[in-house]
């Protein structure tokens, strides 16, 4: 199999359950329609499938990859959506460590709409695969909805909801001002994993770069450091509650959305 290849890119049509193309040598991507929720909104997925030996990868994906992007722009009565992500895996590649998914990412895609009636996806993915030599891919999704559709591949996009990381409650930080930015220490109770474990930061502003995340354990707490750093490179007001920290090995994942003052 050739793992050199350009950028690509191919139109997915969901009229059916799940209609998808290959996107390259290395992935197909299709949408899987779902079904129509209780509070109006629709349950879908989005399945990358991967040749063996390949991976994708997580929303932060660590030292190095590629993370996912979709853009919505285009769409049809649809007012917001919400990618409820699966646990990723932790590897470690060439001395470097990555969150990410090999042969297969089920994403479930939770679109909300502006008002009742039909609705239409429109946008573009863009996303990395990567073996000995990474990828970008990008492709144009396209999916029609409505409330009278039969329900489809339920169990699936069940399972990928139900494999998310566990929640962490009561999570504690503190924020000092650097010269630059920001120094986030936070404290976490996760059970100790087996092997390596590591975590990364999430802000919701990605213009903000956050570094990688030092661990210090002591039994089941865990001590997390990290960097934040605004483009202006100026100490800056952090909304701790909007943070994101996840923790990752083992075989398992673990989440804290946002943190409190301790």
């Amino acid at each position: 199999m050739n793992k050199v290849a350009s950028l690509l890119s191919a139109c997915l049509l969901a009229a059916n359950p799940a209609l998808g193309q290959d996107v390259s040598d290395m992935a197909h991507v299709e949408i899987l329609t779902g079904w129509q929720m209780e509070n109006g909104n629709r349950m879908a997925a989005i399945r990358i499938s991967l040749e063996p030996g390949w991976h994708t990868y997580y929303r932060a994906p660590g030292e190095s990859g590629i993370p996912p992007q979709i853009d919505l722009t285009g769409s049809n009565n649809i007012a917001s959506m919400r990618l409820h992500w699966p646990s990723p895996e932790l590897h470690v590649s060439n001395g470097m460590w990555y969150l990410g998914y090999e042969d297969e990412l089920l994403l479930p895609i939770e679109l909300s709409p502006l008002g009742g009636g039909d609705f239409r996806l429109n946008g573009v993915m863009e996303f990395g695969v990567c073996d000995d030599v990474c990828v970008p891919m990008s492709v144009q999704l396209g999916a029609d909805f409505n409330a009278s559709q039969t329900p489809s591949y339920t169990q699936e996009i069940r399972a990928a909801l139900a494999d998310q990381p566990a929640l962490i409650e009561n999570a504690t930080c503190d924020a000092v001002p650097l010269q630059d930015g920001m120094r986030l220490t936070a404290s976490l109770k996760v059970p100790e994993l087996s092997g390596d474990e590591v975590a990364v930061v999430e802000h919701p502003d990605k213009s903000i770069w956050v570094s990688q995340a030092m661990l210090s354990r002591a039994g089941g707490t865990l001590e997390i450091e990290s960097d934040l750093v605004p483009p202006s490179a100026q100490p800056f007001m952090l909304e701790r509650s909007a943070l994101t920290i996840t923790v990752v090995g083992g075989g398992k994942a673990y989440q804290a959305n946002g943190c409190k003052g301790s």
